[in-house]
């Protein structure tokens, strides 16, 4: 990979790694999480003693899995017994749901993004392409982790780039028509190769590599692959909902009629959206405790 330069500093693959290896360990906790949900000889146990290994994420783990979104009933207090509560199906959404409110607490400066807004679409995304995957015959598990780390690249550039920009470097709409083109002129890569980069590091599944790196459907190619689609769709549903980010909106003015491309083809929009703020709603009500 070329050397990045942003003002006086550069950008090395190695230095966005470590940039990466700084952030919340929720993400490579759902990358084990997700080779663990892969091995048939995996089981609950196993699965609990990796999320005790973050004592904030396990502490989250539990108070979310006692809302009714997740069962409800009785009070749950340890990993153990959510693990339990919620099974093999549901747990990397469990996992998910606590982990996008780490995110909820810092704002990415140089985006433009504020903190709540990144959480919500990292939660709204993940439950929109879970459901558009379902409708698809796509797995609903990769499709629900894509939708969550969409995100991951920019949050790993504007850490690399603190303290290194000057106020009037950051993104600025009326500058620049999207993200794509403030990162090109400042990086010379843009922050979906960046997150690629990292999960193909982190051993994320192929497919979901391949669909944050091509998700703005930029080239013929990524029309033709389901999860990547489904990628830009979510990420759409999202914006019209409102959780979308100022830099990303020129890239989702899809229609219906559009979305005549392989696994995409005859899915009704307004009921998906609707039936994710349902799911989203809950979700954030799972948060609040």
């Amino acid at each position: 990979m070329a050397v990045v330069s942003a003002s006086s500093s550069t950008f090395s693959r190695e230095k966005l790694l470590q940039v990466a290896r700084m952030l919340p360990a929720d993400l490579q906790v759902l990358s084990q999480l997700g080779e663990m949900l892969q091995d048939v000889n995996s089981d609950l146990d196993a699965v609990a003693a990796l999320l005790r290994k973050d004592v904030a994420l396990a502490t989250r783990i539990v108070r979310v899995s006692n809302s009714s979104v997740f069962g409800g009933g009785g009070q749950v207090a340890s990993t153990e017994e959510a693990v339990n509560r919620v099974g093999f199906g549901e747990i990397l959404k469990l996992v998910g749901t606590a982990s996008a409110a780490r995110f909820s607490d810092r704002a990415l400066e140089h985006y433009g993004i504020p903190a709540e807004l990144l959480g919500d679409n990292m939660l709204f995304c993940a439950l929109a392409a879970e459901a558009l995957a379902c409708a698809a015959g796509v797995d609903a598990r990769v499709a629900y982790t894509a939708g969550l780390m969409r995100p991951l690249g920019l949050m790993v550039l504007d850490r690399a780039c603190r303290g290194q920009l000057a106020p009037a470097q950051a993104f600025a709409p009326d500058r620049w028509p999207n993200y794509s083109a403030w990162e090109g002129s400042l990086f010379g890569l843009g922050s979906g190769e960046v997150a690629a980069m990292i999960l193909e590091e982190w051993r994320f599944p192929t497919e979901l590599t391949t669909a944050i790196r091509g998700h703005h459907l930029s080239r013929a190619s990524d029309r033709e692959d389901p999860l990547t689609v489904i990628l830009h769709v979510a990420a759409g549903l999202a914006d019209r909902s409102g959780r979308g980010f100022v830099g990303e909106a020129s890239w989702w003015n899809f229609s219906p009629q559009s979305l005549a491309l392989p696994a995409a083809a005859g899915i009704d929009l307004a009921a998906t959206l609707t039936a994710v703020e349902e799911a989203f709603a809950g979700a954030k009500a799972a948060l609040k405790g």
